[in-house]
């Protein structure tokens, strides 16, 4: 399986290069966006790529886009990829890592889910019995299921640094609390509906994170990615036990070796053992077949 650590377009103006994906401009309406290969842990780009990994999360992405178009629009449109990159070879390096999506307002909040106690909100939980404001039961472990899902909001950080989580209110003041209030309710709502669809294939979903854009007319879209391996904790629901963190689907298992270095989470990144790619790489592609039969 090959793979594609950064693209580079003929035609196309580059507009940004992610942590993931690179975008360019089509026209004043819409954008090109290619996810690449690369992975990012703990905010930073890692030097080499997981093969296989912009495809998929840019497939399962799609597939959970049109699952909740009776929610919420989102950034995707029905032009081909041939009408916008013309070269043939082009478009072969790219396969399905690349969509054409509409020019939105992104807005500078990540709109985070959680329906287990995990990764920072566990953290946070031991230090002050609270996520994001939000004080929970006594005497949680490590994993276990939350009574109910919570929304727990981050910023959106520059490529760099790091995410903060911040309580609901600092997001009212950010966007208004009309806006404020749909997002969260949203994002409740397509967590909520997801999980349960993907428990009946098999995996939790920890915990995932959405983000939103404004089009001309003020209206709400999903943009961004959704409900990826990249985006969210997946766990196999037979290995799930509280109490300890359970094997994941997702980039948690690079976080974890990533765990058990000297490396101080600042760039660069660490080079990963071959092992380490090929093992993470599977766990994507599984993800991706048991959540969509692909």
């Amino acid at each position: 399986m090959t793979a594609l650590y950064q693209s580079e377009l003929s035609g196309l103006e580059l507009l940004n290069r992610g942590k993931v994906r690179d975008i360019y401009a089509i026209d004043e309406e819409h954008m090109l966006i290619v996810t690449t290969d690369r992975l990012s842990a703990f905010d930073v780009i890692l030097p080499q790529p997981i093969p296989g990994k912009g495809e998929v999360l840019t497939r399962v992405s799609s597939f959970w886009f049109r699952r909740m178009t009776g929610i919420i629009p989102n950034h995707l449109t029905d032009i081909p990829l041939e009408n916008v990159v013309k070269n043939a070879d082009e478009r072969a390096i790219l396969g399905d890592r690349a969509v054409v999506v509409r020019r939105l307002k992104p807005l500078p909040v990540e709109a985070i889910v959680r329906g287990y106690i995990i990764g920072s909100g566990w953290k946070d939980y031991q230090k002050t019995g609270r996520i994001c404001g939000i004080t929970l039961p006594e005497k949680l472990r490590l994993a276990d299921k939350l009574p109910e899902p919570i929304y727990t909001p981050s910023t959106k950080a520059e490529l760099g640094a790091h995410d903060e989580n911040v309580d609901f209110q600092h997001t009212i003041d950010l966007l208004g609390r009309t806006l404020a209030e749909q997002i969260r309710d949203i994002s409740l709502q397509i967590y909520t509906e997801a999980a349960a669809y993907a428990l009946d294939k098999g995996i939790i979903i920890a915990d995932t994170k959405f983000e939103f854009g404004l089009d001309e007319e003020g209206r709400l879209h999903i943009i961004d990615e959704a409900l990826t391996p990249d985006s969210s904790r997946f766990w196999p629901a037979d290995q799930y036990h509280p109490g300890i963190s359970p094997p994941s689907f997702d980039k948690q298992f690079v976080r974890d070796y990533l765990e058990t270095l000297d490396w101080d989470k600042t760039p660069p990144g660490p080079e990963l053992p071959r092992e380490i790619i090929e093992k993470t790489a599977q766990k994507y592609r599984e993800a991706e077949q048991r959540l969509t039969g692909r």
